[in-house]
């Protein structure tokens, strides 16, 4: 809600970077009389924060394990943010960010997040798990020949698809020339070839579920907030980036995935290489990003490892003035954003 006209932000919310939410949550911890960070974890976009934290000094943040990240967002990282919002610009609703909270871009959304999911996974991990599988087994049914039958399928999975419009006098111009349509007419075929796969279905329930649970101006600011990510922006004391990871005097644990195509290896092993007290260890998997969450045995062990080594006070130590729930009831562990639970649920 904007403060001085009393109305919802829309797209007039101003561009936020991740250091802004670094600074944000700092003036947090110094109103709770905070005075210092034992370790700052994260990955991917959680990542980025860790490094930004890590600026603000060993003193104040004493160690850092950055998961699947990087030192600044990439040519590649930002393209597929452009090509996610571009699918928001598309939807007619999205009227440059005012549209109603009752009628949302929401074809426009879904389309992004179906965009998105593409980079958290790899290759093989897609192929794994879907192959060209149908979402049920079933015999097709006999084509008829019917245009209609030919435009449900042009169009399936689309959102807005407009029924009972009238015939095209055009068809025929488009199959008439060329021997395979002569030859799909001397010999028709007996059944639909598959057009639908389970690939696919996964993608729509995705999108499907995701337009319930976020906004598209909102999603918007936090794809141009990646865009922003560079640790030697505005830092005229370094001369580039890799000075500026050079100035980073915490102990850090860098953790990278190999088959990751989003937050590559090789921008792990830059970070590493730069943190003069860092480690660096890789992750094989074929599940690309989203490893850096399904793997979580492994990472959980080199995590708990780190720390006793570089913090045992902390780890060792009494907590005192705390109060641990015994009976945490029906409580489920579901994440807020449910981001966790679309992961382990592949």
């Amino acid at each position: 809600m904007n403060p001085e006209t009393h109305k919802l932000y829309g797209p007039e919310f101003p561009i936020c970077t991740v250091r802004d939410d670094v600074r944000i949550h700092r003036l947090v911890l110094d109103s709770l009389g905070i005075k210092q960070v034992a370790a700052c974890i994260g990955g991917s976009m959680g990542g980025m924060l860790v490094l930004e934290w890590a600026m603000l000094g060993r003193e104040y943040v004493r160690c850092i394990v950055p998961l699947a990240t990087s030192a600044r967002h990439s040519a590649w990282c930002i393209s597929w943010g452009e090509a996610q919002r571009q699918c928001i610009y598309s939807d007619p609703k999205y009227d440059d960010g005012y549209y109603k909270l009752t009628e949302p871009p929401i074809s426009g959304l879904s389309a992004a997040r179906m965009s998105a999911l593409l980079t958290y996974r790899s290759r093989n991990s897609f192929e794994s798990r879907f192959g060209r599988n149908a979402p049920e087994k079933k015999v097709q049914p006999v084509v008829e020949k019917k245009e209609e039958d030919n435009v449900s399928i042009h169009n399936d999975g689309s959102r807005n698809r407009h029924h009972g419009r009238p015939r095209s006098n055009s068809n025929e111009s488009i199959t008439s020339n060329g021997s395979s349509a002569s030859n799909a007419s001397r010999n028709p075929t007996k059944s639909r070839p598959q057009h639908y796969f389970t690939a696919q279905s996964y993608l729509r329930y995705q999108g499907e579920k995701f337009i319930s649970r976020f906004d598209a101006n909102c999603y918007i600011s936090i794809t141009r907030k990646l865009d922003t990510h560079d640790l030697s922006r505005d830092r005229l004391e370094f001369a580039d980036l890799s000075a500026a990871v050079k100035s980073i005097q915490q102990p850090a644990l860098v953790i990278g995935i190999t088959s990751d195509g989003l937050f590559t290896y090789s921008e792990q092993i830059f970070i590493a290489r730069h943190i003069p007290d860092s480690q660096l260890h890789r992750i094989e998997s074929m599940e690309g990003h989203d490893a850096f969450l399904l793997e979580f045995q492994e990472i959980d062990d080199l995590i708990k490892k780190f720390l006793r080594e570089k913090i045992p006070d902390v780890l060792e130590g009494e907590v005192e003035g705390w109060e641990l729930a015994e009976d945490l009831g029906d409580w489920t562990g579901s994440s807020v954003f449910g981001e966790a639970e679309d992961v382990t649920q592949w």
